[in-house]
């Protein structure tokens, strides 16, 4: 599998894959009546947060995306020890990932654009290149679709200056198909990008919508679903042919949402060595 000329490598892992090895969770909300206070929903873990980059520098893996609810921490100075466990371990942060806010939302839309707004300012101090936000969990309604879009490029306005770019993904009710993804992206005029999603849509009908979106990706969650087996290949195989017939050629982020592997590591691994040997295979038919 090549990589071109993709700094730090063509593999990231999210944060995401690894809930059971971080443990605690901050649920930060632009609902002020809820707590963004540690919650242990996959017990109290066994790793922090800063020792991530270190363990995918030991995995080969150079790039990470960090789920906002990882953070312990929203202080300069956790933001500084995190950047520097980054960059001490040689490890790109390529997205940091808002986990909340609904832009499409009709009475909270507002509120909720300015909180994303603020995250900003912490992914550039983290040093991510990208922010990922929601577009919208409301129904792919003209009016929502038309408020989200106004959203989104506002915010885009506001990290104009700042070195992120602000990207977002197919996911949640809005962006229910391709219909809808390609019309938020023609709407913004590239002013944000996309983060496709292997997992986020349904089969079978998910393979030519990511065949269809894919071709203006900037970035891949690659997640495989797992059953009783261990992954489904026929699956994850038909999602990184939809990849390829896109022309696809950025980051895969491995996600990896399963308890098929004791040691979220094993699974995270494993997807890769599945992506490798599929490109492996394609370019051998090629050669």
């Amino acid at each position: 599998m090549t990589e071109g000329n993709l700094e730090n490598g063509r593999f990231a892992v999210s944060t995401w894959s690894l809930h059971r090895l971080l443990g605690a969770v901050y649920p930060y909300n632009p609902d002020p009546d809820k707590s963004a206070t540690c919650k242990e929903p996959y017990g109290p873990g066994r790793s922090a947060l800063t020792d991530i980059p270190g363990q995918l520098a030991d995995r080969g893996i150079g790039r990470l995306e960090i789920c906002s609810f990882h953070l312990p921490s929203l202080e300069p100075s956790y933001l500084a020890e995190m950047r520097a466990a980054l960059q001490d371990a040689g490890i790109l942060l390529q997205t940091l990932l808002v986990e909340d806010g609904d832009p499409s939302h009709r009475e909270t839309a507002e509120r909720d654009i300015q909180w994303i707004a603020g995250w900003i300012e912490i992914a550039q101090a983290l040093g991510a290149k990208n922010m990922r936000v929601i577009a919208g969990k409301q129904p792919p309604t003209a009016e929502n679709l038309k408020r989200a879009a106004g959203h989104l490029g506002w915010l885009a306005k506001q990290a104009h200056n700042s070195s992120v770019r602000i990207v977002t993904e197919n996911w949640f009710d809005l962006l229910a198909s391709a219909k809808e993804t390609n019309w938020l992206l023609d709407t913004l005029q590239g002013k944000v990008g996309l983060n496709g999603d292997l997992g986020n849509w349904a089969a079978p009908a998910k393979y030519a919508g990511l065949s269809d979106i894919l071709r203006r990706a900037e970035l891949c969650h690659a997640k495989a679903d797992f059953n009783g087996s261990g992954l489904d290949s026929a699956d994850y195989r038909k999602c990184l042919e939809a990849c390829r017939t896109a022309g696809y050629s950025g980051p895969y982020t491995l996600i990896y949402d399963s308890s098929f592997f004791a040691d979220e590591w094993d699974g995270i691994l494993h997807e890769k060595a599945f992506v490798e040997d599929f490109h492996q295979e394609k370019q051998r038919a090629v050669g």
